[in-house]
């Protein structure tokens, strides 16, 4: 399994998820839907063809290799049965650990220099974080409470930005998410930069952790 990012917030505090290096994706999945209550989905995985990493899609060009939906309606794949999670890794083991948004969180997405300087200002301002992601294509997300992309725009506004100006996304409903361990390819596996764990279990609402993304998202242009 990969380890939290070292130094980022909250990394100090015990909990069950994630822990352990080397456990398997269908084990992770479990308990993101047992210990977590999120829904997963399997996404496509990782081959190897002809000595190089291919995405199962078969697009040699693909953005996301290994860790995007196989099917336009993944949604109704989505799973928050630890049960019926096992069967569906039973029956891929390797497919990557994709979380649909818009359920039980958002996600604000910005770049990885945006991120760390975010995290380093709400642990000034004692901010309670919920998970954070960071991915291998170099891009932090921020989980909230679901509910954020209807007022990321007014918020942003009101700090003085256009949305238009910042490189900052919402993974709302319709949106999804890959969770640690899942791999883009050759790129790297996605990791906690902050992990779940018993204390961020409740989710900041998207009001709280704004005005710093925001600022550092401008310092970031």
């Amino acid at each position: 399994m990969e380890e939290t990012i070292a130094g980022a917030q909250n990394t100090q505090i015990a909990g069950h998820i994630p822990q352990q290096r080397g456990e398997s994706l269908l084990e992770t999945a479990v308990r993101y839907a047992e210990e977590r209550h999120w829904d997963v989905f399997p996404g496509t995985w990782l081959e190897a063809v002809d000595g190089m990493q291919r995405c199962s899609c078969g697009d040699t060009t693909c953005p996301a290799p290994g860790a995007h939906p196989t099917r336009p309606d993944w949604a109704s794949q989505a799973t928050g049965s630890a049960t019926v999670a096992r069967r569906m890794w039973q029956k891929q083991p390797t497919a990557s650990i994709l979380l649909p948004t818009g359920r039980t969180f958002d996600a604000l997405s910005v770049p990885e220099s945006a991120g760390f300087l975010a995290l380093a200002r709400m642990e000034r301002m004692e901010l309670t974080l919920g998970p954070v992601t960071l991915t291998p294509d170099r891009r932090m997300q921020f989980f909230v409470l679901p509910g954020a992309s209807a007022k990321v725009a007014e918020l942003v506004r009101k700090l003085g930005w256009p949305l238009s100006s910042l490189d900052l996304l919402v993974l709302g409903e319709g949106g999804h998410v890959a969770a640690p361990p899942t791999r883009f390819g050759s790129r790297g596996a996605v990791q906690w930069a902050c992990r779940p764990t018993p204390a961020n279990r409740w989710l900041p609402d998207v009001e709280e952790l704004i005005s710093p993304l925001a600022y550092a998202c401008g310092r970031d242009r």
